[in-house]
C-alpha cells in the first residue's frame, strides 16, 4: 500500500513560516499534482515528504510508516527534479542501475531490470551514450527510467518538464500520464505526486489537483471540480485559461451594482447563495462563459473593445467594463461583427456559470446546491 498522509505539516525558517499546517491524503495509486504560483511552497512541501527538508511541525505517514526521522533513502521514494540530476560521467545504462547497483542487488537483476525500464520508455538506444550526448526530452525519460527502477512506493516529481520547449512539455505530459495508468494497470506501484507552477500541465495530468498559496492549501479537487466549482477567489482566478473575470460587486435584492451598470441575477443564481451571503461581493464569470449580445438586451455588461485576437476557432475580446479589463472568449463561428457598435460591446453572462465570492473573505458563496 502507498498511500501517503500529511497531517498538519509545518515548515518554519527561523521565524518565517513557510508551510502552514497542511492536511493532504494521497490515496493509493493516485497521481495528485500540487500546483501554484512560485513562492507558494510547493516544492518545500515535496523536499519535506523526499526527506530533503527537515519538518518543523506535523506528520508525514507513507503506507502505515511515520517517516519523518527517516532519511530519503529509508521512505520508499524516488525523485524526479527539475534539472534531471544524471551522474555526467556514467553512460544511460549505469545512470539507470546505479541504486540497484549501490543496493548490491545481483547481476542478472539488474540487467533484466535495466531492459525493462528502457522498453518503457523507449530509450534502449540511449544506453551507451553519456548525459551531454541527450537531448532534453531523452535525458528526462532517463531520470525517470532511474526513478522508476527503484519500485519506490512514491514517487516524486518536482517541476521535471520546465526545461523542455513547448512541444516537447506537452508530448512529455502524455508520457509521464500513460506511463501511471500502465503502472496501475499492471498493479504495480504508482502513486505520484507532481508539483508544477503550470497549470495546463496541472489540470491535463492529474487525478486530483493540490493548489497552493503561501503556504496554506486553498482547495483540493479533481481538474473538472476546480474549474466548474472553485472554492475561492484566488482558486477561480488561478486555474481556467484564459483566467476568470472578476469584477467587484454590490449586491442589492437581486440585482448586481458594478460600477454604474446593474446587472439583474435569475432565479437560479439566487437559489445557489449561502444563507450567510455578504453584500459586498467580487462577480466571476469565465471568458468562455459569455455570450456577445444584442444593445437592446437585459442582462448584460456594456464595454469598450480595446483589443480583438482571432484565435482560429476562437476570437478572443479585451474589452473595458467599468474601469477592469474583461475577456470574452467567443466561438469564430459566433462572432458577429455587427453586434459591435464602434468598440461598444454588450456581453451576457450566462447565469448558471456566474460566480459570487465573498469581497473579504474570498469565499465562493454561490455554490449551495439547489434543493
Amino acid at each position: 500500500m502507498a498511500r501517503l498522509q500529511l497531517r498538519n505539516l509545518e515548515k518554519d525558517y527561523g521565524g518565517f513560516k513557510a508551510v502552514h499546517g497542511i492536511n493532504l491524503d494521497v490515496n493509493d495509486g493516485e497521481f495528485m499534482v500540487l500546483v501554484g504560483p512560485s513562492g507558494c511552497a510547493k516544492s518545500t512541501t515535496l523536499r519535506m515528504i523526499a526527506g530533503l527538508e527537515r519538518v518543523t511541525g506535523g506528520e508525514i505517514r507513507i503506507g502505515d510508516n511515520l517517516v519523518n526521522d527517516k532519511a530519503p533513502g529509508e521512505r520508499g521514494i524516488a525523485m524526479v527534479f527539475q534539472n534531471y540530476a544524471l551522474y555526467p560521467h556514467m553512460k544511460v545504462r549505469k545512470n539507470l542501475s546505479f541504486g540497484l547497483r549501490l543496493k548490491r542487488r545481483p547481476k542478472d537483476e539488474i540487467e533484466q531490470a535495466t531492459r525493462d525500464v528502457s522498453n518503457i520508455l523507449e530509450i534502449g538506444d540511449y544506453l551507451e551514450r553519456l548525459p551531454k550526448q541527450l537531448s532534453g526530452g531523452q535525458a528526462q525519460r532517463v531520470a525517470v527510467g532511474r526513478a522508476l527502477i527503484k519500485k519506490p512506493q512514491v514517487f516524486l516529481f518536482d517541476e521535471p518538464l520546465s526545461n523542455l520547449d513547448a512541444k516537447l512539455r506537452a508530448s512529455m505530459r502524455v508520457r509521464i500520464t500513460d506511463l501511471h495508468k500502465q503502472l496501475k494497470a499492471d498493479g504495480l506501484q504508482s502513486t505520484v505526486v507532481y508539483v508544477t507552477h503550470d497549470q495546463t500541465e496541472a489540470m491535463t495530468m492529474g487525478d486530483r489537483i493540490c493548489v497552493m498559496k503561501e503556504g496554506r492549501i486553498m482547495q483540493v479537487a479533481d481538474p473538472v471540480t476546480l474549474y466548474n466549482r472553485p472554492a475561492n477567489a484566488f482558486v477561480a482566478g488561478f486555474i481556467g485559461s484564459p483566467e476568470m473575470n472578476l469584477l467587484e460587486a454590490d449586491l442589492a435584492d437581486s440585482t448586481l451594482s458594478i460600477g454604474s451598470q446593474r446587472l439583474p441575477l435569475g432565479s437560479d443564481v439566487m437559489a445557489r447563495l449561502s444563507q450567510t451571503a455578504a453584500k459586498r461581493l467580487t462577480l466571476g464569470v469565465r471568458p468562455q462563459h459569455f455570450r456577445v449580445a444584442g444593445s437592446d438586451e437585459a442582462g448584460t455588461l456594456a464595454g469598450k473593445v480595446s483589443h480583438v485576437e482571432f484565435m482560429g476557432h476562437e476570437v478572443y475580446l479585451y474589452v473595458k467594463v467599468e474601469g477592469s479589463q474583461v475577456i470574452a472568449v467567443v466561438p469564430s463561428a459566433q462572432y458577429d461583427r455587427s453586434k459591435i457598435s464602434g468598440d461598444t460591446v454588450y456581453l451576457a453572462p450566462q447565469s448558471e456559470n456566474i460566480h459570487l465570492f465573498d469581497r473579504v473573505s474570498g469565499e465562493n458563496i454561490s455554490l449551495a446546491k439547489l434543493d
